[in-house]
């Protein structure tokens, strides 16, 4: 049911993302007619109205229509959902459901740059990742420069006019205001209306939009809280972030009850939607973050304590350290646990895990959404060895490798889960080969920022596997059959783990149960090796930036990357908010440090 409900949404959602693409060629054009219009100005030395006059006609025609087409508010005005009068789509249940709740799942994934919250390119995903010591994508000759976006983003030289980082904001932006007007749907449709399904699926559009709030204030810290589809942008207002944290935690803790408890990674009529554990597993990640999230300037060197943050739980006070210990045991009670193999998760249909809490549904017949880092990361022959595509790119750096303890006697037993290394082979056994005839074999310390004209241009770094290779996979791979994990279970016993080190407990035993699964030697849960822990069992899921920052090590130097000037106070810790998007509304002030 749920599977044909989203393929004929995914119609709407190719609609809009066409008409996406409209807008901004739209913009594009009133860029070049503000340009003109500017040096008219200059030429003409005139009011405006005269300048305006002064053009050409038809610069004027094309001002006029570009105009009418776009806004400038834009970010805050989208409505796919407007092929058919509100009347005529929200008659009954089925209607609100289909056009108010369901149609929001078609943004979770994506199919092209900036958009879903992982599988795609310069968006969420890559913000989180290929600026932390995790993961590289090298300058390979005239390869993955592109203009220097790559090594920017590596060396947290990113500068104030990013598109991608615009791109995000407005990403997670769209998907608030689509979520804002559903509310607003379903509130007048229980007007008139009793039926028992209705709070929870209110609840189900504000767990979403509490989670792309989410996302926004870990990446923007100090964003607009925007709770209306129809404001104007003069009223539309900068929040700290601490009032931000506060908004989403409080607005999650309200949905919690009222959602189903049902695994909602698994095949059924819940399948990729929002249910009651992956709002808890938010929860959780908010309290564990909470040292960061409630600092409204994170460039004094100076956090709260966790320990005197206070969260009210079912009418207890807690610490943020304790909230954190009790979300997390709320989803082993809603039945989480490990999978007895670590790689059942990422396999091809991985659908019957009993570890991953929120996935984003694939099927490259049903939906549009793509994965494209294994896509990105495989070396052209290697990919076409499956009969596949490759780009070539992304790499484990140095630090990964040291963390995995790659070619030593105590090497993780999940490097080799996650990471392609040494000689390559086909899915038969075959060895692969290059061009020339010679052994592909990737050389995994050989990366670096930029290894132009060097002997290991083309096969520099250990890369991506962890997810299985679907041979059936279409669209060069990246439509594949492998549900993309964004919570698993793993992650909230280490959550677990950590927090009860943070307020003076023993960790042990959350620690070793997930280094246990893959007969990794016991550790003692030390904050220097749960974080450690972290990028072991979390390697390629995009969880590495908020690591290193909540462990107060996103800004130091590491290999090819030394520590840019004043970065020591933490200002690339947040990601400045884009310049467009402040020229549109004045009332955002520019996060600190930019």
């Amino acid at each position: 049911m749920m599977k044909k409900q989203l393929k004929n949404i995914e119609q709407f959602s190719e609609v809009t993302e066409q008409r996406s693409k409209k807008m901004e060629q739209c913009s594009k054009k009133i860029e070049q007619c503000s340009k003109e219009i500017e040096q008219c100005s200059k030429r003409m030395k005139q009011p405006l109205i005269t300048r305006i006059t002064g053009l050409t006609r038809i610069t004027g025609l094309i001002l006029i229509m570009c105009m009418t087409l776009f806004s400038c508010d834009k970010f805050l005005e989208e409505n796919p959902k407007d092929k058919l009068p509100a009347g005529d789509v929200y008659n009954k249940l089925s209607d609100v459901y289909l056009n108010a709740v369901a149609s929001l799942y078609t943004y979770v994934g994506g199919y092209s740059d900036s958009q879903g919250l992982q599988g795609t390119g310069r968006g969420v995903y890559d913000l989180n990742t290929f600026t932390t010591d995790e993961a590289i994508i090298p300058t390979r000759g005239g390869d993955w420069y592109d203009g220097g976006f790559w090594q920017g983003l590596y060396l947290h030289d990113w500068g104030i006019e990013n598109d991608a980082i615009q791109a995000t904001w407005e990403y997670l932006y769209k998907v608030v205001m689509l979520s804002n007007k559903s509310l607003e749907i379903i509130d007048k449709f229980s007007e008139t209306h009793s039926d028992a399904e209705l709070p929870a699926y209110r609840a189900e559009v504000q767990a979403m939009r509490a989670m792309y709030y989410y996302y926004l204030m870990d990446l923007f810290a100090r964003i607009p809280l925007v709770q209306s589809s129809s404001v104007a942008m003069k009223d539309v207002l900068q929040s700290d972030r601490k009032t931000v944290f506060e908004f989403i935690f409080r607005e999650l803790q309200e949905a919690e009850p009222l959602l189903s408890d049902v695994h909602s990674n698994q095949s059924g009529p819940y399948y990729g939607r929002i249910t009651r554990p992956v709002v808890t597993f938010l929860l959780a990640k908010l309290a564990l973050n909470a040292e960061v999230y409630t600092d409204n300037d994170w460039t004094d060197t100076q956090r709260p304590d966790g320990k005197n943050i206070k969260f009210t739980v079912n009418g207890t006070e807690l610490n943020a350290w304790e909230t954190t210990i009790y979300y997390c045991d709320q989803l082993k009670s809603l039945g989480y646990k490990l999978e007895p193999k670590y790689e059942t998760n990422f396999s091809v249909f991985n659908e019957p895990s009993i570890e991953n809490i929120f996935t984003i549904p694939m099927n490259k017949t049903l939906y549009t959404n793509q994965m494209q880092y294994l896509f990105r990361s495989r070396h052209y022959n290697h990919a076409k060895a499956y009969g596949l595509s490759g780009e070539n790119g992304p790499s484990a750096t140095i630090e990964a490798l040291e963390t995995f303890e790659y070619e030593k006697s105590t090497q993780d037993p999940r490097f080799d889960i996650c990471y392609f290394a040494g000689i390559v082979r086909d899915l038969k056994g075959n060895v692969i080969k290059l061009d020339d005839g010679t052994v592909l074999e990737y050389l995994p310390w050989d990366v670096k920022l930029d290894i132009t004209d060097t002997p290991y241009e083309q096969t520099a770094g250990a890369r991506m596997k962890k997810y299985e290779v679907d041979p059936t996979a279409t669209k060069d791979g990246k439509l594949m059959e492998n549900d993309i994990v964004l919570f698993r279970y793993a992650d909230a016993l280490l959550m677990k783990s950590e927090a009860k080190v943070r307020n003076g407990e023993n960790g042990d035993n959350e620690l070793n149960e997930v280094r246990n699964r893959v007969n990794a030697a016991p550790r003692s849960a030390t904050l220097e090796n749960i974080l450690a822990e972290r990028q072991l069992e979390l390697a390629w899921e995009g969880w590495r930036r908020q690591d290193l920052i909540r462990f107060g090590k996103f800004t130091r130097a590491y290999s090819s990357r030394p520590q840019l000037p004043d970065e020591a106070s933490g200002y690339t810790t947040v990601f400045p908010i884009p310049e467009k998007i402040r020229v549109m509304n004045t009332n955002l002030k520019q996060n600190p440090g930019y």
